[in-house]
């Protein structure tokens, strides 16, 4: 099952399981970065747009924890269910994507 974590809990479901070094998948567009990314506190975080991840899936380990990011959290939500159908072992969804990143987390995130 794909768990879905608010951004204010992320860092407590990773270290859940502290196994393997946590990823955020960032699945939102190269132009949505360039508005507003997160910066890694703990856990490493990857650029990958929702519609490389098919052909980029065997860059992932599916024994790292992944939590899944998008601007709202719809994209991130699929692409999780996809790694989770793949074998992906602890796979969430970060619930109101980068918008609620910038209001629980960081402000300094710009919102669009």
């Amino acid at each position: 099952m794909v768990d879905q974590v608010r951004p204010a809990d992320l860092a407590a479901w990773f270290a859940a399981e502290p196994a393997a070094a946590p990823l955020v998948l960032d699945v939102r567009e190269p132009w949505e970065l360039a508005i507003a990314s997160v910066q890694a506190a703990g856990f490493e975080v990857r650029a990958m747009p929702m519609a490389s991840v098919p052909a980029q899936l065997a860059a992932l380990d599916p024994d790292q924890p992944v939590a899944c990011l998008c601007h709202h959290g719809a994209r991130s939500f699929n692409v999780a269910m996809f790694l989770e159908q793949r074998g992906f072992a602890r796979v969430a969804n970060i619930t109101g994507g980068i918008n609620a990143w910038s209001a629980e987390c960081d402000s300094s995130v710009p919102r669009y």
